[in-house]
């Protein structure tokens, strides 16, 4: 279903138009349910002076909903070069509100864009780079960040491992990054059916916003351990993270060394990043 949102073509037609076909090399599922669209972009309301920056926007249909819902100055990042000529129709609609970047995302600095003021990073993220975007996005050396919040979309797996909590089987790496610097929560589901090619799962919309002092680590350091202990979590911790100290490291942290990965909260891994 595609409402008219703006008075452009449905989302179809542009994709006839401009020879659009989903490419799996770009990590491409276009999302054309402007009903939906809509409901993701709300979630980043109040836009208030904040540069909204998208990524893999494809023919626009994001695009449209966060124009319609009042972004008055929105940065499209968009990799596939087939797509610029559609997005270019949105930006001649909505004259001085949107600006396109022909780039790969991951190559990207967000600062640069906060020149402004304040950014908000609204994405259906390409399924292939996804995970690794957010990480980006996580670990600048500085806190806070540049943005002031995320709504992402990611694969539903994807989205219950960066909520997860200590214990549960989806706690990993990402689940302890994210939960060390943001405050997460998944928003709502939305069916394969919605995309065009439908994916294999469900996807989720996800909300991260920066937590305002939290525990003051090395970022290199707790990626080292976190990449350390769930690179093998099956095993003891002593052998896992034996690399960066092992048992004399979990001792000093007044860890047990029996204890596997996904039992430590965030504060345990802290502890173990700052003796690193």
């Amino acid at each position: 279903m595609s409402l008219a949102i703006d008075g452009l073509p449905p989302l179809r037609e542009v994709i006839a138009a401009h020879g659009l076909d989903p490419k799996k090399s770009f990590g491409q599922n276009f999302l054309l349910d402007l009903n939906l669209t809509g409901r993701i972009a709300r979630q980043a309301l109040p836009f208030g002076d904040a540069t909204i920056v998208e990524v893999g926007p494809g023919p626009g249909g994001l695009t449209r909903a966060l124009l319609a819902n009042g972004a008055q100055r929105l940065v499209a990042i968009e990799k596939d070069r087939r797509c610029i000529a559609a997005l270019g129709e949105i930006a001649g609609h909505y004259p001085g509100r949107l600006e396109i970047i022909e780039a790969d995302a991951l190559t990207v600095d967000i600062a640069r864009l906060a020149n402004r003021g304040p950014v908000k990073i609204v994405a259906n993220l390409p399924y292939n780079v996804g995970t690794q975007l957010l990480l980006n996005w996580l670990t600048p050396r500085g806190w806070p960040p540049a943005w002031s919040d995320l709504t992402l979309m990611f694969q539903r797996e994807v989205a219950e491992r960066i909520v997860a909590a200590p214990g549960s089987d989806a706690y990993g790496r990402l689940g302890v990054l994210a939960g060390w610097r943001t405050r997460a929560a998944i928003l709502f589901d939305v069916s394969r059916e919605a995309f065009t090619p439908p994916p294999k799962v469900t996807s989720s919309v996800v909300r991260l916003e920066p937590l305002p002092a939290p525990i003051d680590v090395p970022v290199a350091a707790l990626e080292r351990v976190t990449a350390a202990a769930f690179g093998q979590r099956r095993k003891m911790l002593r052998q896992s993270i034996k690399g960066l100290g092992g048992e004399a490291l979990l001792v000093q942290a007044g860890i047990d060394p029996q204890r596997r990965a996904e039992t430590l909260d965030i504060a345990e891994f802290c502890r173990l990043a700052a003796l690193l």
